[in-house]
């Protein structure tokens, strides 16, 4: 008779399982709960402290850890030397085993949780387990997913039974699973500190520290049609936590590329700074052309036609449901892919006029498309490097979700001239979207739309003369938001040139005076953040 263990933490399913297993002609072994379970759905089940002799010892602590279970799990079946060893102890070989752990990540979360208490749900039996047989996976097959119990029992019905590409899949499965676990576990030990010669456990770290490793369960969320170039080949991970629950579905149109996901993640990132109706047109990372608006398909127009030239071919973001006049509007162009938190079953018909159309939804609020972590424990921006990674808090432009004008010191109007009310709305409007723009960055804007946008230039009076040379509308009574301070008063003077009447920008160079005092030779409004937002 065949012999399965089981001891699970989860117990969905566990009842189904042991009666298909019980049909096929397995003994089941199963300790504690899994074991009470079991027994009292009527099933036959043996105890691993009958099948050792020994009781559970240590409160529970230890049970499965004894010879007569990890040598009936370890025993290579093609080396006769092991079987007649186990044999000659009265070992028998166990050919199952359905183990998933302690749910420790859910306790390390929970705010009330003591040191002493999480460290009771490091489970350490189970993981032993799981590697024991992970390692004989030619001869004993784990399964530590209740989704494989039906799968584990399809194969059993099978005449050929339990195929060796399964066992490997499996194995693979619960390696993955403890190495997660394990990560897990580091991560949490890093909140503990010593207070007065006691370990104190802190389920709620410091934002500002950073941990001295980085362990990140990644899982291949789907291969990509290629990388930032026809030749590279490319794929897109996620945390592991996070692949069974993504929100993210293409609707429709060609697979996407390593640029279209990034781009879509552009997309997602500047439209959800906005509460309003919010569209994004992006190219090569950068907004084109982003607009508020009463509508998704107003801020959508607005945002297309701040850059029309720039948006054909471009990526859109949208922050709300897109709707069928929305569909009509972004098929009378070309444009690449769009992403919204949903789309309206009248709007796909329209768009799937559009068949080389990728059409993404991203449904949560917060969703941003690079991987990132769920817990509280991690939440930067990481950047491979020759050699190594940098990590980064994320960059949020809290500053502008104040009520503008506000008190805080650090939004000073440093000119003689206060902006007016429109001019403040304006501001705060380009000062969000100017962070989502890469360094030297110039947003010229009034307080529903970009009217001209200046990316990545060396100097900062050439992205003026960038933004301003894309335009042939006035933008006579614009506003201007730049990420970091005008090292010159040039960059003011050529903002004059065109029209615009006020700036924002974080302030710091050592020409400040210089710079405010061609901003009221100007009569213009000028105000310092005091914080910048490069975006490399």
């Amino acid at each position: 008779m065949r012999r399965a263990l089981l001891s699970v933490s989860n117990k969905d399913g566990i009842v189904d399982l042991g009666r298909g297993l019980l049909d096929h002609g397995f003994e089941i072994v199963s300790t504690g709960g899994t074991l009470k379970t079991l027994a009292d759905a009527g099933l036959s089940v043996t105890g691993v402290s009958d099948l050792t002799g020994f009781p559970e010892l240590l409160g529970g602590r230890v049970k499965t850890l004894h010879p007569a279970v990890h040598a009936g799990i370890l025993a290579r079946r093609e080396y006769q030397n092991d079987l007649d060893e186990i044999a000659k102890r009265q070992i028998s070989p166990i050919d199952l085993v359905v183990v998933n752990l302690y749910p420790f990540s859910e306790k390390a979360q929970q705010s009330s949780v003591t040191l002493v208490h999480l460290l009771e749900e490091i489970d350490i039996g189970g993981s032993t387990l799981l590697r024991a047989a992970a390692k004989n996976f030619v001869s004993v097959l784990p399964i530590v997913d209740p989704k494989d119990y039906s799968s584990l029992l399809e194969c059993l019905d099978t005449p050929d039974g339990v195929t060796l590409e399964f066992r490997l899949l499996m194995a693979r499965k619960a390696f993955c699973y403890t190495a997660d676990y394990d990560r897990t576990i580091t991560a949490a030990l890093q909140n503990v500190n010593i207070v007065s010669g006691v370990a104190v456990y802190d389920s709620v770290p410091s934002a500002e520290t950073f941990p001295r490793s980085i362990n990140l369960p990644l899982r291949k969320f789907k291969d990509l049609r290629y990388g930032e170039n026809p030749h590279q080949s490319s794929a897109w991970y996620l945390l592991a936590s996070d692949v069974e629950s993504s929100s993210f579905a293409t609707l429709q149109g060609k697979p996407l590329s390593f640029t279209n996901v990034l781009d879509l993640d552009s997309a997602l990132r500047v439209v959800l700074e906005f509460e309003e109706p919010a569209a994004t047109v992006i190219k090569h990372t950068n907004p084109c052309g982003v607009a508020i608006g009463s509508s998704i398909n107003s801020a959508y127009c607005s945002a297309r036609d701040a850059d029309s030239l720039s948006a054909f071919g471009g990526i859109v973001g949208l922050n709300r449901v897109l709707d069928v006049e929305t569909a009509r509007s972004i098929t009378s162009t070309f444009i690449e892919a769009v992403v919204a938190p949903g789309v309206d079953k009248a709007a796909r018909d329209v768009l799937a006029t559009k068949s080389n159309l990728r059409v993404v939804v991203a449904d949560r609020v917060n969703d941003r498309l690079v991987p990132v972590s769920s817990e509280k424990t991690f939440d930067f921006d990481m950047r491979m490097t020759a050699g190594g990674v940098l990590v980064q808090e994320r960059d949020d432009v809290t500053e502008a979700h104040v009520a503008w004008p506000g008190s805080d010191e650090d939004l000073c109007v440093v000119t003689d001239r206060s902006p007016s009310p429109t001019e403040w709305a304006a501001l705060r409007f380009a000062w969000r979207v100017c962070a989502h723009v890469k360094s030297n960055a110039i947003v010229f804007s009034c307080d529903t739309s970009t009217l001209a946008i200046g990316a990545g230039q060396m100097s900062r009076v050439d992205a003026v003369k960038l933004a301003v040379a894309k335009v042939s509308a006035t933008l006579t009574g614009a506003v201007v938001a730049s990420d970091a301070f005008f090292p010159f008063r040039d960059g003011v003077d050529a903002i004059v040139a065109v029209g615009a009447t006020a700036i924002v920008q974080p302030g710091g160079s050592v020409r400040d005076k210089e710079v405010i005092e061609a901003a009221n030779e100007h009569d213009m409004a000028m105000v310092f953040t005091g914080r910048r937002h490069f975006r490399h």
